[in-house]
């Protein structure tokens, strides 16, 4: 059964390349769903996969492309049936 993550990524994560890094390692990671900036400075990230693909794609989120510096992700967890495909930038 494939799971949904819903993560909200804190620290110096806006104009620092965040989202297209997230999208890279979505690809990557073969994880499913969207990234996009919060009003607040925060990364927003749904995203749906197998469990053992989420938590590699969140290893990579707790660390971010160089420039950033990624303070904390709030993580909620569910599982689910039919994970989307592809992934977006929003």
């Amino acid at each position: 059964m494939a799971e949904r993550i819903h993560v909200v990524v804190t620290g110096l994560v806006q104009g620092v390349g965040f989202r297209y890094f997230v999208q890279a390692r979505a690809i990557k990671h073969e994880v499913g769903g969207w990234v996009r900036n919060n009003d607040d400075g925060s990364v927003e990230v749904l995203a749906e996969g197998e469990a053992e693909d989420l938590d590699a794609f969140l290893d990579a989120l707790r660390v971010g492309p160089r420039a950033a510096q990624v303070s904390d992700l709030r993580i909620d967890r569910t599982l689910i049936a039919n994970p989307v495909r592809g992934f977006d930038i929003r």
